[in-house]
């Protein structure tokens, strides 16, 4: 029962990278079709969480966009290896810990560095399509002292926060940081010609 059990959530985590990895490979050959960002200047305003990197174009001959696509197989044929290690031995009994530690830093290993595109009929958010249908709104939020962003890095501080709320999800999609008022301006009046208002 165990095993059943293991093996369900295995066959999970490698639908998830698949998925992940499908929705990074449309977002690649849709986000041709940007209405924002296009100039180099446009994309240097947005910054990405964590690293606070500047949004690069999203290519397949991009780097970040390589690393998925072979991570992908890469962890894929590991935790094919963690399953069979894991039903063929008592590894589970004695290292359950580890194996689920394990199971979650592959899941984990081959995330995009993220990205944000408005297209003609919906946006793109950290590798997802969303049609225009499911963008319930957006949300621009100055980061000012005390906001929860601020302090974190120079180039957030007096930026903008940039967040959707999309339909139907549990687990609301990520968010950019906008560094200049006139991008957030361009931003926001694209939105709003598209039908998505804000918060």
């Amino acid at each position: 029962m165990v095993e059943v059990f293991l093996s369900l959530i295995f066959m999970v985590g490698i639908f998830y990278i698949l998925r992940y990895r499908f929705n990074l490979k449309k977002a690649a050959e849709t986000s041709n079709d940007a209405l924002y960002p296009k100039s180099k200047e446009e994309f240097s305003s947005i910054l990405l969480p964590g690293e606070w990197l500047e949004m690069e174009p999203l290519t397949k001959d991009s780097k970040s966009y390589r690393i998925v696509k072979w991570g992908t197989y890469a962890s894929m044929i590991l935790l094919i290896m963690l399953l069979g290690a894991v039903l063929a031995t008592d590894w589970l009994d004695s290292r359950s810990f580890f194996t689920v530690y394990f199971f979650f830093i592959i899941i984990s290993a081959i995330k995009h560095r993220g990205n944000f595109f408005i297209l003609p009929k919906g946006i793109i958010l950290n590798a997802r399509y969303h049609p225009l249908s499911e963008v319930k709104q957006y949300e621009i939020e100055k980061i000012k002292r005390w906001h929860e962003l601020y302090g974190l890095d120079e180039r957030v501080n007096n930026g903008y926060k940039l967040s959707f709320k999309i339909k139907n999800k549990m687990i609301q999609p990520g968010y950019v940081i906008i560094k200049d008022e006139e991008e957030a301006g361009k931003i926001r009046e694209l939105l709003e010609k598209k039908g998505i208002t804000g918060a």
